[in-house]
């Protein structure tokens, strides 16, 4: 049976793939108690609380194993944080290498969002590949999609390969039809982790999601069918003229046809150049949108108040679901199809990929936590299948 171990191993979807094909755990390390706490309960293994940056306990009884896995943390790469290049987390990335180079083992797989590969931040995959190399590996870097794998989830992740075992592989996977939201969670609600938080009825927040459809979102900064403004919502936000509507709709297109900074995806909009679009009569329009909080002065210039580009997301019954994320028990973020709340639990873990007998234990917030920074188990099976080819076994 050929072994594995697994560096930052979160609450164990990573390692529930690799056992799934077969492979024997020697050894999981992550930092996190609460993850650790999750894995031991649920996962086949041995499991160690660590910090990694300070070494691996007894590194000798790895050495030489048949595979090493890792999925470092993503959040300075992903593109729904702050993405800072210099973010410390992203140096796990390298030290994974590092690692994995004095462990030896004849398969490496990581895990990491697709942003390791844009801009600035690709110079930490890079270090990574050259490592490996340096260290007699071959290397292979795929993206891959959760959805083609007939999971109902949109995610978007990189897998990368080293390897030193003589072979040849093609990082070729089927794809598989995505499933509906309606076929993953059917039947949640009778399994542990299920415990609905329904919106205060007449709340702020349940009177937005009262005017949220399915496939829609709370959005200023984007048009369209499937984006609702605030100024759609005026028992929230309050009232405004059809005047105001125009300046307010103007400015959200000229924002981001005008840049002037690098960063982000629009900029405030200059007095002069709504002066030219709107007239003298603007100055007195955007005062009275000041005063009622639609607009806000920045820099010389006038923007919209809440740049975000969606918030209170109303998932669909008939299409797969966005990323699961750290947040997705919020309803301020992710609303559940039909029902005015957030997602429990059990509904995030099923759509990603974990099984009903999988218990997450701790706070509410801790599991949301675990199971958005979790490896998909069905990802991870996958991978499986792929470091099988390269060591020569049947996938």
């Amino acid at each position: 049976m050929k072994t594995f171990a697994s560096l930052f191993s979160g609450c164990g979807g990573f390692d529930l793939g690799f056992t799934a094909h077969g492979f024997r755990p020697k050894g999981a390390f992550d930092c996190d108690s609460e993850a650790v706490e999750n894995f031991s309960a649920n996962v086949e293994g041995p499991v160690n609380r660590v910090d990694l940056t300070v070494g691996i306990p007894n590194e000798h009884f790895l050495r030489g194993i048949d595979v090493l896995i890792a999925g470092p943390p993503c959040q300075g790469f992903s593109t729904v944080g702050k993405r800072l290049v210099n973010d410390e987390r992203n140096h796990l990335l390298t030290l994974t290498g590092t690692l994995a180079r004095r462990i030896s083992p004849r398969v490496l797989v990581v895990e990491n969002v697709s942003g390791a590969l844009s801009g600035e931040h690709s110079r930490y995959l890079k270090s990574l590949d050259g490592t490996m190399r340096l260290a007699g590996y071959r290397t292979y870097t795929m993206r891959c999609q959760a959805a083609d794998l007939g999971m109902g989830q949109l995610r978007r992740r990189v897998l990368f390969f080293a390897w030193r075992t003589g072979r040849d592989s093609q990082f070729t996977v089927p794809k598989v039809a995505p499933a509906e939201l309606r076929a993953v969670l059917v039947g949640a609600s009778k399994q542990p982790n299920h415990h609905p938080q329904r919106l205060n009825v007449h709340s702020r927040e349940w009177q937005i999601a009262q005017r949220i459809r399915p496939g829609q979102k709370l959005s200023n900064v984007r048009g369209g069918k499937n984006a609702v403004a605030t100024w759609d919502i005026p028992e929230v936000f309050g009232n405004i003229t059809e005047q105001e509507r125009t300046v307010l709709e103007l400015l959200r297109r000229l924002r981001r046809q005008e840049r002037q900074r690098d960063n982000g995806d629009a900029d405030p909009v200059s007095l002069e150049r709504l002066e030219a679009a709107l007239g003298s009569r603007f100055h007195r329009l955007v005062e009275r949108l000041v005063a009622k909080g639609y607009l806000k002065r920045v820099d010389g210039g006038i923007d919209l108040v809440g740049t975000f580009n969606g918030k209170f997301r109303r998932l669909a019954w008939d299409k797969p679901s966005c990323t699961v994320d750290t947040r997705f028990g919020s309803p301020r973020y992710f609303l559940h199809p039909t029902q005015q709340r957030g997602f429990t639990v059990r509904e995030a873990a099923r759509i990603q990929g974990f099984t009903d007998d999988y218990v997450f234990r701790g706070s509410e917030q801790a599991q949301f936590r675990m199971i958005g920074n979790a490896v998909p188990p069905p990802l991870g099976a996958m991978a499986a299948g792929l470091a099988k080819r390269l060591l020569g076994t049947a996938a």
